[in-house]
This record gives structure tokens, C-alpha cells and sequence, in this order.
């Protein structure tokens, strides 16, 4: 049974704010790539523990699969976009 960290909810009952907001998540199972962990820490240049430490603060949103976590492409591209809107 795979457990969410940090992921909102979506489907019939979600808000339609949501949906016309300029982030737009993909909602469609299909559209959905989930990254592990070690893809994430490649992708961000970072280590392991480094994405680790993201997820288990809440910073990068996750989902617990069995004893791994995945992480929704789309949680990566947000990190990075508000980690660069910070530093500029």
C-alpha cells in the first residue's frame, strides 16, 4: 500500500482553482513520471542524502512506495523554479 507525503489531493472533488492555476499538475495517472530518488539526486546534481533530506523536511514532495520514495517530476521542476527565483 503506497502512503503520500505532501501531496495534495486531486480528482472529482478537488477545487477547480486548482485547475486553472499556472501550475498545472498532471492529474491524468498516465501523465504522471515519477522520479527515484537517485534519478532526482542525478538530475539536480546533488546527493542521495540530499533528496532524502528534502523530502523528509516537506521541502520536495514525495510518495512512499513500499520503503522507497518517488518523486513527481513536477514537485523537481517547482523546487528548482522557487530555488532560483530565491536566489535571483
Amino acid at each position: 500500500m503506497a502512503s503520500q507525503a505532501n501531496v495534495p489531493e486531486s480528482g472529482p472533488g478537488a477545487s477547480q482553482s486548482r485547475s486553472s492555476s499556472a501550475r498545472q499538475k498532471p492529474t491524468d495517472a498516465a501523465q504522471l513520471k515519477l522520479l527515484t530518488v537517485a534519478e532526482v539526486a542525478e538530475l539536480m546534481r546533488v546527493s542521495k542524502m540530499t533528496v532524502y533530506r528534502l523530502v523528509h523536511t516537506g521541502e520536495l514532495t514525495a510518495v512512499r512506495v513500499g520503503r522507497s520514495f518517488r518523486v513527481p517530476e513536477h514537485a523537481v521542476n517547482e523546487y528548482l523554479r522557487d530555488a532560483f527565483a530565491e536566489s535571483a
